[in-house]
């Protein structure tokens, strides 16, 4: 009997635009199938890129340059995911996704989380200031070094998207369920049985 192939699903946009938030929800409405998530926060480089704010010269270290993300780590223990045969979907999400051409061309479905500028920044914003980050130094960074980084390495790569899921303040309920169902339909087009 040929074994099913698992979907990989891609979750691309922002910082702050809702890419973990979707992804969980997905993962939970895809409960009936074995589900492995990959964070792409979880492989930033020990060392990162320092950059230079473009009209202060501030000196902040770089989490939103591809350079920053240990793609060869991750790209070895994706794959090792989609070989083992151990799992129906595997979701991928990180603001940086897209950036990396073999990543993305071997995605099933990629998305792009659509979501206002100062809702992300707020949201972005709120996550660093619960962590313990002082109010003042997140804005800053933010206005300095991070909204450019979006502009330059997040919000050219919504081209690569096959959907593009608005998240707005009032969230996407309905964005969430019709790609749960065609992954659902997908899946059942391949063959795989829910558990």
């Amino acid at each position: 009997m040929e074994q099913s192939r698992c979907l990989t699903i891609g979750i691309g946009g922002g910082s702050g635009s809702g890419k973990t938030t979707l992804s969980l929800k997905l993962k939970e409405k895809l409960s009936a199938y074995r589900v492995a998530l990959f964070h792409m926060d979880k492989y930033y480089k020990a060392v990162r890129p320092m950059a230079k704010a473009p009209f202060t010269n501030r000196v902040f270290e770089d989490f939103n340059h591809p350079d920053a993300v240990h793609i060869q780590r991750l790209t070895e223990d994706y794959e090792q995911a989609v070989r083992s045969g151990e799992y129906d979907v595997i979701l991928l999400e990180g603001f940086l996704l897209y950036q990396f051409e073999d990543l993305r061309d071997s995605l099933d479905l990629k998305l792009f989380i659509d979501c206002p500028a100062d809702e992300r920044m707020l949201r972005r914003n709120q996550w660093f200031i619960d962590k313990g980050h002082s109010e003042e130094s997140v804005l800053q960074e933010y206005l300095q070094l991070v909204r450019y980084r979006h502009d330059e390495y997040v919000e050219p790569t919504r081209w690569y998207a096959d959907l593009v899921v608005n998240n707005s303040l009032m969230g996407n309920v309905r964005g969430c369920a019709v790609v749960a169902e065609w992954i659902h339909a997908r899946l059942q087009d391949n063959g795989n049985i829910s558990i």
